[in-house]
């Protein structure tokens, strides 16, 4: 089972996924040579430096899964689920070193054999086929059961190690995740007839498979054997191997589904790490002109003023962080202080900001007409953002620079107005997002943010502002802006 993977399947993958160059089929060829080596030497020496040479071509794969992920971001289920995949077959081959270096791991040799082939069949194999599958079906179910499959490993590693009957919750949710890939799976066009074919019996002899381990799962923990391990390589080793890896395989080798996911090409600020004006000139607001977004028709003068002449507005705002997130807001506090960026109160108690719009030199910044809004609590610099726009598609975003150390956060956030309100989100299918520019990468970040802006009365405004980690809230800020 595992030669199987380590000499066809995941060469045969990994030619679907990337570029093959003169430096990858090198690096390829090296690691499948030292597999083919170490099964006809007996020099236990030999055997552990060619399972090294394996382990540093795992490696190799797992760093282009990292490189992968990190220009894009958490953005596109079916590519994470490539890039974990990537990144597990590094794990798979050092358990698999460890059992050729005769390594005390804490189990038996048996256990960390087996070990390793599953990091390159459930973890590298399942992980990617389920990303190539993504690329063909999207769906609201689908984006359940990608975290599922892709935390698998991992937790049955750890129930195994540390509670027992955390290998049973973790195997239950692989039951349903890999019965509702089946389901998507029967419900999903394929390129080609075969391919249908291929993949449907692949992800169904899963279906079959999972019941071994969980029945496995269930003796080790509760002390009554309802299957002994001698049956779980018979069958599970085989279905693994022959039906799911072999036709999985081939399936996606005779059409491989293209990504769908597109490069972003809007600009960015060229500012990192500690902002330093130069131009000591003041800008009076935050946008030349608000209708360059959206249709200013419906919305509120005082809205349109606002964010044309900031610099005539009070803010006043209250910030909530939400309970759960209170212990990492007073950890982080003591970094935002020394960076003077995103420094944020702790208390909710509210609390003037005070602030200054300053011109940004656009050879610098390399954004159009950039403008730095420092704004302060006390003395206390609490945020440094530096707004500019750009268009996409017809559509104009706010694209706002928040420097970090070596590094900028990026907000692209789109405007509406929606009865007199005027709405400002991160949430969308074009440019919209929270990213992180660091070098060469532009990585989305799995943080969003929802603003609302209200006229109360003339020259009154009241703004909330939203944020979410992985979709749960954890900050709200609530301003009232009045004109001075």
């Amino acid at each position: 089972m595992l030669t199987a993977a380590q000499l066809i399947f995941v060469p045969v993958i990994l030619q679907l996924i990337i570029k093959i160059k003169r430096l990858h089929r090198f690096i390829i060829f090296t690691g499948m040579v030292s597999i083919f080596i170490l099964h006809i030497i007996s020099s236990s020496t030999w055997s552990v430096i060619l399972a090294l040479v394996y382990v540093a071509f795992t490696l190799f794969v797992a760093v282009l899964g990292a490189k992968r992920f990190l220009r894009r971001g958490f953005v596109n289920w079916a590519e994470i689920s490539i890039d974990i995949g990537m990144m597990y077959l590094f794990v798979g081959g050092l358990w698999f070193f460890s059992y050729i270096a005769g390594v005390n791991t804490g189990f038996s040799p048996l256990i960390t054999w087996l070990t390793g082939i599953h990091f390159h069949y459930s973890a590298f194999l399942l992980c990617i086929s389920l990303g190539l599958f993504g690329r063909l079906h999207d769906s609201k179910l689908y984006r359940w059961i990608v975290p599922m499959i892709l935390s698998g490993p991992i937790l049955v590693a750890i129930g195994i190690t540390f509670w027992p009957i955390l290998e049973v919750i973790s195997v239950l949710m692989y039951i349903f995740a890999i019965y509702s890939l089946v389901v998507l799976a029967f419900q999903t066009h394929f390129i080609t007839r075969i391919q249908a074919v291929c993949i449907r019996l692949s992800f169904s002899a899963l279906a079959v498979t999972i019941i071994f381990p969980f029945l496995y799962a269930l003796g080790n923990t509760f002390g009554e054997w309802i299957i002994r391990i001698d049956i779980m390589l018979a069958f599970h080793g085989f279905f693994n191997c022959i039906i799911f890896g072999l036709l999985g395989v081939v399936g996606w080798a005779m059409s491989p589904p293209k990504t769908k996911q597109l490069s972003w090409d809007f600009p960015i600020s060229q500012v990192r790490g500690k902002l330093i004006v130069t131009d000591d000139s003041n800008h009076p607001g935050l946008v030349d002109d608000l209708s360059a977004f959206v249709d200013t028709k419906a919305l509120p003068k005082t809205i349109i003023e606002f964010y044309e002449q900031t610099d005539r507005y009070q803010l006043v705002a209250s910030i909530k962080w939400a309970t759960w997130f209170k212990p990492f807001a007073m950890c982080y506090k003591s970094i935002s202080k020394q960076m003077q960026q995103l420094n944020l109160p702790i208390s909710s108690k509210e609390t003037e900001m005070t602030g200054e719009i300053k011109k940004i030199d656009t050879r610098v910044d390399g954004r159009v007409k950039p403008r730095a809004w420092i704004r302060k609590v006390g003395e206390q610099t609490a945020f440094v953002a530096i707004y500019s726009q750009h268009n996409t598609a017809g559509r104009t975003y706010m694209n706002i620079a928040l420097p970090l150390p070596y590094s900028s956060m990026i907000g692209i956030l789109q405007l509406e107005e929606i009865e007199g309100r005027l709405i400002l989100t991160s949430e969308g299918s074009g440019d919209e997002g929270i990213y992180l520019a660091a070098g060469k990468f532009l990585f989305k970040l799995p943080f969003s943010e929802h603003f609302t802006i209200i006229e109360t009365h003339k020259g009154h405004l009241t703004a909330l502002h939203k944020m979410k980690i992985f979709g749960i809230p954890f900050l709200r800020i609530d301003y009232r802006i009045i004109e001075r």
